[in-house]
């Protein structure tokens, strides 16, 4: 395993992140448990769930299922960077969610209940409150930190410019601020390029992109259902989405083939030759998808072959940040 910086920090995280949003309702509690400990065996040390992960509102189930795996002991929670969220609707009240100060410290300590651990290593914002001034966020987060509850805070689905506020406020209180933003980012959906990565690149943030297979288009899914089996991209939206795009995924599956690359390797290993990445997100429902996810590791992104890809799927206007992406 191959291991980097999270951002500006001195922390040291896997260039592979275990998604945990399975756990729960794809994946059963002991194929779960299967899952995170070889992910350890792979080296794999960064973890990442949500406290709405579960979709039972306010139940936690993904984290609950995390915290009975910690519990079993033997040094998993010492060999884990762990991540969370805080933002989504824990409750029918309308202080059940958001990033109130009230919201934010009561969902840490229900986080740190259901995963049965003492400190989140990194506390994610998961989505932007328009409502919430930073000074209330930041006090609250200033709080969990100087309790030993939470050491690093980050941010997900956040503009360029929502960045830049949280370290203009951050620096105002002599606060670290944010340490990385989790976005949307693969080969269909590029739009980060544009501002959110250059911010991220100036104030120090590790990106971690959630979604690199763009639910499973770009994981192979034509010669999945060529070879009949079942394939996550040809069901509910991602059918749309295939319908949309299928001439560019079979000259995408084509090139992967050429290159003697499974379609999910090339996707991950093109993500972690992104400028500002840090780890991408893998989702894994099964252990062997887990094993299978390591290949992106060794995929390597040449020139020509960067440039094949940008044919296929275009970035935003001109490509790289903006304003040059859209003007002269």
């Amino acid at each position: 395993m191959e291991y980097t910086n999270l951002g500006r920090t001195g922390l040291s995280v896997s260039r592979l992140c275990l998604g945990t949003m399975n756990f729960g309702p794809q994946t059963t509690e002991p194929d779960s448990f299967a899952i995170m400990d070889r992910a350890l065996e792979h080296g794999i040390n960064f973890f990442d769930t949500a406290n709405v992960y579960g979709w039972q509102t306010g139940e936690g189930i993904t984290e609950q299922i995390i915290g009975r795996w910690f519990a079993q002991g033997g040094g998993r929670r010492d060999k884990v960077v762990l991540a969370t969220k805080v933002y989504g609707k824990m409750g029918d009240w309308p202080n059940e969610q958001g990033l109130s100060a009230r919201h934010i410290i009561r969902a840490c300590e229900d986080s740190l209940r259901r995963l049965q651990t003492d400190v989140i290593d990194l506390y994610q914002m998961h989505h932007v409150s328009r409502s919430t001034p930073w000074e209330e966020i930041w006090q609250a987060m200033e709080t969990l930190v100087a309790q030993g509850k939470v050491i690093y805070v980050g941010s997900s689905n956040f503009a360029g410019w929502h960045i830049a506020q949280a370290q203009a406020a951050a620096g105002r209180r002599n606060f670290l601020g944010l340490v990385a933003e989790q976005s949307i980012y693969n080969l269909l959906t590029r739009h980060v390029e544009l501002e959110v990565i250059p911010a991220a690149q100036h104030y120090g943030l590790g990106v971690i992109p959630w979604s690199p297979l763009h639910g499973g288009l770009l994981s192979g899914v034509l010669r999945k259902m060529a070879e009949g089996g079942a394939a996550r991209g040809a069901s509910g939206r991602s059918a749309d989405a295939l319908a949309e795009h299928r001439t560019t995924i079979e000259a995408y599956e084509k090139l992967c083939a050429d290159l003697g690359h499974d379609p999910a390797d090339m996707a991950l290993g093109w993500l972690l030759s992104r400028p500002g990445v840090t780890a991408p997100i893998i989702g894994p429902r099964t252990v062997d998808q887990l094993d299978r996810s390591l290949g992106a590791l060794t995929v390597d992104i040449d020139e020509a072959t960067e440039k094949r890809l940008d044919e296929l799927f275009p970035p935003v206007g001109n490509g790289g940040p903006g304003p040059e992406a859209w003007a002269w």
